[in-house]
């Protein structure tokens, strides 16, 4: 059975980090496939920066075009709103029941891990991957050697989307931070500059 890590985000925008994540879960543990599930826009919240969710789905598109064992997913975008993971964990579940789905997170999630609806179930019907967070707060004690979370020694990444947005407005260079395909579908629509 094919094991799907879920790497959700924004993705506003995404950047050369999510790829080394995502590239380095595929390549340095038994995940055959990530999915980067990005989360909609909520309507209830109007955040200026925030890109539409089909400028953000190109964006991974481009980005994950060359990495076949990476591939954007849209799966959110038609689930009721707040998007729980728990939910959506279930509807997949669902439609793709020949594959086994595992959660990738940052560290900084795994603090507040016990605060997530249902985050029980989850910890008991799915893996977790976690990735080291420079500025994470400790993991808690009820989650450390717990079988079903393995803490991946992946590289940590220093840039952000938020960061990024900023020096876009600033008027920085910031090409080398996204991949390119996605770097010249930005540029061509001129995000974040105002």
């Amino acid at each position: 059975m094919q094991k799907i890590g879920l790497f959700f985000g924004s993705y506003n925008p995404i950047h050369n980090g999510h790829l080394i994540l995502a590239n380095h879960f595929v390549e340095h543990t038994d995940i055959d496939q990530v999915w980067l599930v990005i989360t909609p826009k909520s309507p209830f919240k109007q955040k200026q920066s925030m890109l539409s969710n089909h400028h953000r789905l190109e964006l991974v598109y481009r980005a994950t075009q060359e990495y076949p064992k990476l591939r954007p997913s849209d799966i959110e975008f038609g689930l009721p709103t707040p998007n729980f993971t728990a939910d959506s964990l279930i509807y997949l579940e669902k439609k793709y029941p020949d594959k086994k789905f595992a959660l990738l997170m940052g560290e900084d999630n795994l603090a507040h891990f016990h605060k997530w609806k249902n985050h029980e179930v989850i910890l008991e019907r799915y893996a977790l991957y976690v990735y080291p967070r420079k500025e994470a707060n400790p993991i808690p004690a009820h989650f450390q050697n717990h079988p079903k979370i393995t803490i991946v020694e992946a590289p940590e990444m220093q840039v952000s989307s938020s960061a990024i947005r900023k020096w876009i407005k600033e008027g920085k260079n910031i090409r080398p931070l996204l991949p390119p395909e996605s770097w010249a579908y930005l540029d061509e629509m001129n995000f974040y500059k105002k």
